[in-house]
C-alpha cells in the first residue's frame, strides 16, 4: 500500500507558503501590514524573493527591475493571470526593510475625495 503522507506535506507546505492575501495577491506569512495594501516583509530582498519565486512563479509572472540606484533593489511582478483585484507587486529594499506594495486593479482602490459624476436625467 502507498503512503499519501509525502503528497499530504507537499500540498500543505504550498498552502502554509501564504496565509496572508491582500486584494487575492499572497503575501509571506508573518508579513507586518503597515498601510493600506502596504507590508514589511519578516525576512531580507533574497528571503522574500524566494516565497515569490514559489507563490508566483516567473514563467507564469514575469519580473521587471523598476529601479536602479545603489543600495536601493526594487521589483515589479505583474498580475498576468487577472485574478484577483491586484494589478501587480513592488517589491522593494530600502534603509536595510523590504516592503511590498500590492497595487490595486483599476476599480478596485478607493477614491477618496473625488466622486463619480452624477448622470443627468433627461
Amino acid at each position: 500500500m502507498r503512503r499519501p503522507v509525502p503528497i499530504l506535506l507537499v500540498l500543505l507546505s504550498a498552502a502554509a507558503l501564504a496565509e496572508q492575501f491582500e486584494l487575492n495577491a499572497p503575501v509571506p506569512e508573518n508579513a507586518r501590514k503597515v498601510a493600506e495594501h502596504r507590508f514589511r516583509s519578516p525576512t531580507d530582498f533574497e528571503g522574500t524573493m524566494k516565497f515569490y519565486k514559489t507563490a508566483l512563479p516567473a514563467k507564469e509572472y514575469p519580473r521587471k527591475n523598476i529601479c536602479n540606484q545603489p543600495g536601493v533593489k526594487a521589483l515589479h511582478i505583474p498580475n498576468t493571470s487577472g485574478k484577483g483585484g491586484w494589478e501587480g507587486l513592488n517589491i522593494y529594499e530600502a534603509n536595510e526593510e523590504v516592503r511590498i506594495y500590492v497595487v490595486p486593479a483599476d476599480g478596485s482602490a478607493k477614491k477618496k475625495g473625488k466622486k463619480a459624476p452624477a448622470s443627468s436625467a433627461k
